[in-house]
């Protein structure tokens, strides 16, 4: 099973990444959050989770042992597959989760993307006392950092990311709009992926839309 991965960062997406390890470039997927913290050129590390199905080998990346521990504990619940509990933790920091699930609050659970009442229920139910809290901090929202090289098309660039989380194109515009209207500083500093992860976190903080998959 492949832990971790250690090494100079090739390629940086909106939802995944690729990192040199002896040789060959291996790509996984990962949150816009742990995307973050891996730069192009440099060296990065990740922890990680191999998914094996017949026909696929999906690697999934994670900034810490924590954020790995919480995706792992999720796909144990029946309803939850490997995207979801991604999506799970690019609207909420894992210490987020474990409050949500401990303290039975579906509601922000199902302001993830494919999580209705019914699967937010069931992901408390099966999951009691499994996510405890460990008291870790939620950061606090980061200011946005002026990008190297201004994109073009932008907004676009962030609805798709979302769409592929599970939000549908209307969904994710609304948020994507919502985030923008509400910090201007943003739309000025034009970084995708600031407002990437942005968006997440009001989506997670206040229920801007809900996914309807």
């Amino acid at each position: 099973m492949i832990a971790s991965l250690s090494g100079t960062v090739e390629h940086v997406a909106l939802d995944r990444a690729v990192i040199a390890v002896g040789g060959f470039g291996v790509q996984f997927s990962a949150t816009p959050q742990t995307l973050a913290t891996l730069h192009e050129g440099r060296t990065g590390s990740v922890q990680t989770h191999l998914v094996v199905k017949e026909d696929a080998l999906t690697l999934f990346g994670f900034a810490d042992r924590h954020e790995r521990e919480v995706f792992e504990v999720l796909i144990t619940a029946n309803g939850v597959g490997p995207r979801l509990a991604l999506a799970v933790l690019s609207v909420h920091h894992p210490e987020a989760v474990r409050r949500a699930v401990t303290e039975e609050d579906e509601k922000a659970l199902t302001r993830v993307p494919g999580v209705g009442p019914k699967l937010a229920r069931k992901i408390i139910v099966e999951l009691s006392g499994r996510l405890a809290p460990t008291g870790e901090q939620v950061p606090a929202p980061e200011e946005p950092a002026a990008p190297e090289t201004p994109e073009t098309a932008w907004h676009a660039d962030v609805v798709q990311a979302m769409t592929g989380l599970g939000w549908s194109e209307k969904e994710a515009l609304k948020a994507v709009e919502a985030t923008v209207a509400a910090r201007p500083e943003l739309d000025e500093a034009r970084d995708v992926a600031a407002l990437l992860r942005a968006t997440l976190r009001d989506v997670g903080t206040a229920g801007t839309v809900r996914g309807g998959r």
